[in-house]
């Protein structure tokens, strides 16, 4: 599932676009069907946590795949249409040194808005630090300590997928950094080691950022790459119980919003 290193890989697979002429924009979306980059350089692709951005001069793309979005590059010409899929976005972009433009195509992507330039910092304004963004060691790590601490009865597993704290970690990473710090996901803030669980977000994103598998527990084999995810009543890689699922939705402590896994007996939850 898409989270911050997945856009952090998408966003270095599409630096191709970056001098390209823009012939052809077809934005399939009401609000901006309007939208027109016709003759515009590229200037610039990047992520933002779980956000990707395409400067076109004076405006921005700026989308986010959610759960199914996906995106293609093809020759024109070529098909690319998908059964089921639906094209959202599609750019065609100056071909050179290949003979024919390329289309760029933004399938089901869950969210699609063009504003101007000027207005990048106020849109992202409401976003955390990005964990894998240059920023994160140049205050960025303290920035979202400040901003997980300023809600110290909130459970840890809802302030790691809160973008409002730090920008990136979806299910699959908050369900590992918890395991690997040793906290039970419901644990609220006040209890937990804030820094440790920032440093473990930022390391193992960090060396994952470049990675086609998501590994946390350092083997590269199918099935041995994750320590709780999707891992359900099979046994605890550290000492053996079954791992247990839930949103924690009869739990009174905390609602978690989506399914997580956790190991009982490494993750006790001391709080109260």
């Amino acid at each position: 599932m898409p989270e911050g290193d997945s856009v952090y890989q998408l966003s270095r697979r599409m630096q191709f676009m970056q001098g390209r002429e823009v012939l052809g924009t077809s934005i399939r979306v009401p609000n901006f069907a309007l939208a027109n980059f016709d003759g515009r350089i590229v200037d610039r692709v990047w992520p933002y946590g779980k956000h990707l951005f395409m400067q076109f001069g004076p405006e921005i793309l700026h989308t986010h795949l959610k759960m199914e979005g996906t995106w293609a590059v093809h020759l024109k010409g070529d098909k690319w249409r998908k059964p089921g899929f639906s094209a959202r976005v599609v750019l065609e972009l100056e071909g050179a040194p290949q003979p024919r433009p390329i289309e760029v195509v933004g399938h089901d992507l869950g969210m699609v808005r063009v504003y101007p330039t000027s207005e990048y910092h106020n849109q992202i304004g409401h976003l955390g630090p990005d964990v894998l963004g240059d920023a994160w060691l140049e205050g960025g790590e303290e920035e979202a300590r400040r901003r997980m601490l300023a809600q110290p009865d909130r459970a840890i597993g809802l302030a790691l997928l809160d973008q409002k704290i730090l920008a990136g970690v979806g299910n699959e990473y908050r369900a590992e950094i918890c395991f690997i710090c040793g906290v039970h996901p419901a644990e609220r803030v006040r209890y937990v080691d804030v820094d440790r669980i920032l440093q473990v977000t930022r390391n193992l994103m960090w060396d994952n950022r470049l990675s086609p598998i998501r590994v946390s527990t350092g083997v590269r084999r199918a099935g041995e790459t994750s320590y709780v995810f999707g891992r359900n009543h099979k046994p605890c890689r550290r000492c053996g119980s079954l791992i247990e699922k839930s949103s924690l939705v009869d739990d009174p402590r905390a609602e978690l919003e989506r399914i997580i896994w956790w190991c009982p007996h490494c993750q006790p939850l001391r709080g109260n």
